[in-house]
């Protein structure tokens, strides 16, 4: 007889979480917020797609009116409001000056606390992407369709650089300033741009960084792969002086200050294009493998860029807001850049790290400015939390709205946040969404349901998730199983393909779950985010990290995340990360690398609570085989662990991958070597 099966299948997440308590929205923020009638919901039913995503593309100023909302004809190669034209570009400058031309759309925060900051309005704006848009389309020879790289820190520049391409119809591609010049020469050979636009240098953590230098090897490597870029366009970060110690190159190098004398004044007619011309492409730096070249397109992106600022970040005209993410990422080209300037709100631009010089600085510039709304990750929430647990308190300021992004935050943290960072005050909206996707996918609507720690929330309105195991079965609400999270239809911000490669785009994304691939029906091809998600009976989906993440362990497939959850309940732990490790019994078992809070000693007694405090969350299945006390855990400069280098330490790799975007690359060896003394001793 054969033996029964006990416990998860191979097809299910096994999940331990407890559900936590609701935090209701106060009745003063639910009367004043940008959508407060339940109805929403209704009208952007399955039965109302696609035809309810009018209202996000109504929000925008056409060109022309599209003439189909979406053209679902080429499966998955979705085309959203077909036939229209518009420029966003227009959207987020032109159309606000007769009305707004005085308000700010940026305070520029130096790192530096001496350095005053710099108010840029709309008028201002409109006038420095006029202008450079007239030195690219002259100087740069450029025009619709071309590819541009741009390399660059958080200053002004960045987005003055990104809507100069949009006015021009030049397809932008930004690179994260954090990264190295190898990484931003994948990107200029995947997208074949022969211009790069960079800075000198900038400040981080108190230093001036040399980016020029950057440039320097990026044209060298693009240039062994056969791409050849023909100028380097460089921006000062002290206007009028270049500072970078990296000597210029004569015939390839150009100091836009010294080009722009030329173009004062310059009036560029901004390019009709259409709704489904691409706006930009923005790479994935996935830990193997050739970086992917998300491509977004222009009207679909726009609205729903646009539509989710204001819809569930609640975004007013008078609104102060702040996103702390980094404009390289697509959290910044959202939510810094397109949404809120289309939106017409004035928002904060921050050079720096959130910590420099230490953790109440996020807090002073909130009290300076009046920030209404706050936008930041749970890396940054724990690492301010971790430094500073008490400084909001010592501030003066009152966020209305808060969100929290990049990666699911753990209950505790989610507590602190709403407690002390929001003062009680504030709403939470805890968002999932991706590279991939354009804006948020879940989330509470801020006025209409309550908030729930560790929980993202149901899908947002016109967004339908679906959990499916590996089998194709769905995975049904309250199971307590978790599974793979799908969205069962198209929307407005979902990218168009891959950059030149349509049969990776589906086999990555739309191949696992589609059983006919000749189907010309949107319903049979569900999108694959490639996260593990469970689905609690109230309809609140909980992120359970990457499907990569999952760890095997004798037939129980559990998330990393719930066992990091379980760890950052220990006040003496400030962050953790766990891995799989090769284990010749159970396939896997888990490893937890854990940093501690400052002035806590490791000890032999806190790993045994560590430990402890797993196995009675979770239970003695996810027992970790090893817990190992580092002094810090490698992370990307956007403050993202790097698991990778830690399970490749854990399995003894030979070769740990690159650590050149790490923001702390010297950490690696020193974790290295602890877990070698233990291994060996």
């Amino acid at each position: 007889m054969a033996e029964e099966h006990v416990g998860p299948s191979e097809k299910q997440i096994a999940v331990h979480w407890r559900e936590e308590e609701y935090y209701q929205p106060s009745p003063g923020f639910v009367a004043q917020a940008n959508v407060n009638d339940p109805a929403v919901f209704e009208r952007f039913s399955l039965e109302n797609f696609p035809e309810c995503f009018r209202e996000y593309a109504e929000l925008l100023t056409w060109d022309k009116p599209w003439e189909q909302t979406l053209d679902a004809s080429n499966p998955p190669f979705w085309r959203w409001f077909t036939g229209g034209r518009l420029n966003a570009s227009y959207n987020c400058l032109d159309r606000h000056l007769k009305s707004s031309r005085n308000k700010v759309a940026y305070y520029f925060i130096p790192e530096k606390e001496d350095d005053p900051p710099v108010a840029v309005t709309y008028q201002e704006l409109f006038v420095r992407v006029n202008e450079f848009a007239a030195l690219l389309a002259d100087f740069g020879g450029l025009k619709q369709g071309d590819r541009v790289t741009i390399h660059m820190p958080m200053v002004v520049d960045l987005p003055v650089a990104m809507l100069a391409c949009a006015r021009l119809g030049i397809i932008h591609s930004v690179v994260f300033g954090g990264f190295s010049g190898k990484a931003c020469a994948d990107r200029i050979v995947d997208s074949a741009s022969h211009i790069l636009i960079t800075t000198d240098g900038y400040y981080r953590n108190g230093q001036w960084l040399n980016h020029k230098e950057k440039a320097d090897v990026a044209v060298e490597e693009a240039a062994k792969a056969g791409q050849t870029v023909e100028k380097v366009l460089i921006f000062d970060r002290h206007a009028g002086r270049y500072q970078s110690e990296t000597p210029l190159v004569a015939g390839r190098d150009y100091r836009i200050t010294e080009l722009l004398a030329s173009y004062r004044g310059a009036r560029v007619e901004p390019v009709s294009m259409l709704a489904e011309d691409p706006l930009f492409l923005m790479y994935t730096s996935g830990s193997t493998g050739k970086p992917k070249g998300v491509q977004h397109g222009t009207g679909g992106y726009l609205s729903y860029a646009t539509a989710t600022s204001k819809y569930i970040l609640d975004i007013k005209p008078d609104d102060v807001y702040w996103c702390m993410a980094d404009i390289g990422w697509i959290t910044g080209h959202s939510y810094i850049v397109y949404g809120p300037l289309a939106l017409g709100v004035s928002s904060i631009l921050y050079e720096g790290v959130p910590t420099y010089p230490d953790a109440g600085r996020p807090w002073r510039i909130a009290q300076r400015f009046g920030v209404d709304i706050f936008h930041t990750s749970p890396t940054a929430i724990r690492s301010l939390r971790m430094l500073g647990p008490d400084e909001p308190g010592r501030y003066d300021y009152h966020f209305r709205l808060m969100v929290t992004v990049g990666e699911p935050i753990e209950p505790d943290v989610w507590r602190w946040y709403y407690n002390v960072v929001g003062k009680r005050e504030a709403v939470i909206v805890d968002t999932w969404w991706q590279t991939e996707n354009g804006g948020f996918l879940c989330s509470t609507v801020p006025a209409l349901a309550a908030m729930k720690p560790g929980s993202a929330g149901p899908g947002i309105p016109g967004i339908h998730p679906v959990i499916f195991d590996d089998a194709g079965q769905e995975v049904p609400a309250g199971s307590g199983r978790g599974g793979n999270i799908c969205i069962r239809n198209p929307w407005p911000g979902i990218m168009q393909t891959i950059w030149n490669d349509p049969d990776r785009f589906v086999r990555t994304y739309y191949a696992k779950y589609n059983t006919d691939p000749n189907s010309k029906d949107w319903r049979d091809w569900p999108y694959l985010a490639g996260d593990g998600a469970m689905l609690a009976d109230d309809g609140y989906f909980r992120i359970l990290g990457r499907i990569d993440d999952v760890i095997n362990v004798a037939g129980h497939r559990l998330g990393t995340k719930e066992l990091e959850s379980a760890v950052l309940k220990i006040g003496d732990v400030a962050e953790a990360a766990v891995v799989a490790a090769v284990d010749t019994i159970k396939g896997t078992s888990p490893e937890v690398y854990v940093s501690l809070t400052p002035g806590i000693t490791p000890s032999e007694e806190l790993k045994r609570r560590i430990i402890d405090t797993i196995t009675q969350e979770i239970g003695p299945i996810a027992k970790p085989r090893m817990v190992w006390m580092v002094p810090d855990l490698p992370k990307t400069r956007s403050g993202k662990i790097m698991r990778r280098i830690l399970s490749a330490i854990s399995n003894n790799a030979e070769d740990i991958g690159d650590v050149t975007t790490l923001s702390n690359p010297e950490v690696v060896a020193g974790i290295q070597q602890i877990v070698k003394q233990r291994s060996e001793g």
